[in-house]
């Protein structure tokens, strides 16, 4: 997955992101889910005491470079880190025309 910076409205929905440093505008309604974390695979079993994250926040968007209204619209899903700050892309998809 790639990193990106994600830029978001004061209620936490992202209306841009940058990634290989071109700039990405949202042109839809986003759309939030949450994901169950598989954290059975990546230990024997939950860390005893301790207040681990088992969903994710993932965000499907649709955006286009700038603002330009006739660029292609391409579709997003974006994963929140469970650091809450950090943002990577996990798939994108050019929508025909």
């Amino acid at each position: 997955m790639a990193d990106v910076e994600v830029n978001a409205d004061p209620a936490g929905v992202p209306v841009s992101f940058v990634r290989d440093g071109r700039t990405w505008h949202v042109g839809a309604e986003p759309v939030r889910w949450y994901e169950r974390v598989d954290w059975w695979k990546t230990s024997q079993r939950m860390p005893r005491g301790q207040m681990t994250r088992l969903d994710i926040e993932v965000w499907q968007l649709q955006a286009r470079i700038g603002h330009n209204l006739r660029n292609a619209l391409v579709t997003f899903e974006l994963v929140r880190g469970q650091d809450r700050q950090t943002w990577s892309i996990r798939s994108m998809e050019t929508l025909a025309a």
